[in-house]
């Protein structure tokens, strides 16, 4: 394949050609943030804080569906960008009901620990306060949509790794819900094979195992990776 030479914030970067900028800076040692993004599954640039700025272009870019160039010259930390990121976390924690002193990842939770990296400590911007449900009519797991952020990795996961193809997201913009099967009690879908993809690829509290107190949810990345790795080497065995 093709090598193709380019600078991320000033330093001299060899890549092959057709891979996305996140994973390029990755491999340099930079790294850019990112909630939806999750490895072995596709990138939909969903959450916008892997924006990144690329000279000649007028708009900014998501790092994770942007392909590397010949001569490409990109920032990943200016200020401008530092603001956006900031914003997008706000707008997350405004858009939702998320309280975190009374969630299961409290402490363990990608959104918190974005907020913390951002440096926000309030969002500038109204709180929603949407009505949504918790479903747990699951035997195993619940869902509490107040938590949910749309980065679609349980989506993604159950789609492209276990094939269930259990989870999507319903309707558009202030009224986008994430559903099971046609929208039924998670429980009732004959599709789940109860795997817990699901739970491990969820960033926040919104996907969680029964049973789990405040701040007592643990997620081991390891087990997704595995999976990956074990279906590409057709190690996986049902």
């Amino acid at each position: 394949m093709a090598v193709v030479t380019l600078k991320i914030d000033d330093i001299e970067v060899a890549a092959e050609q057709g891979k996305s900028i996140l994973a390029t800076a990755k491999e340099a040692g930079i790294e850019i943030p990112t909630l939806c993004h999750l490895e072995g599954v596709t990138d939909v640039a969903a959450c916008r804080l892997c924006l990144v700025e690329v000279k000649g272009s007028s708009k900014l870019l998501a790092a994770c569906v942007t392909q590397v160039t010949e001569g490409m010259e990109i920032q990943t930390h200016t200020e401008q960008l530092k603001t956006y990121r900031k914003m997008a976390v706000e707008m997350l924690f405004a858009e939702g009901n998320h309280i975190c002193a009374v969630c299961v990842a409290n402490g363990n939770c990608e959104l918190q620990n974005m907020a913390i990296a951002t440096g926000m400590d309030h969002s500038r911007f109204p709180y929603q306060f949407p009505q949504r449900d918790v479903d747990v009519s699951h035997k195993q797991f619940g869902i509490d949509r107040n938590r949910c952020i749309f980065c679609t990795r349980c989506v993604r996961v159950c789609d492209e790794i276990e094939g269930a193809h259990v989870w999507d997201v319903a309707n558009r913009g202030a009224q986008s819900r994430l559903i099971t099967g046609l929208d039924q009690p998670w429980g009732e879908v004959d599709a789940c094979t109860s795997c817990g993809k699901c739970v491990e690829a969820c960033p926040t509290g919104a996907i969680f195992r029964k049973g789990s107190g405040v701040g007592e949810m643990e997620r081991d990345r390891s087990k997704l990776e595995f999976i990956v790795t074990a279906r590409e080497h057709k190690q996986w065995k049902k």
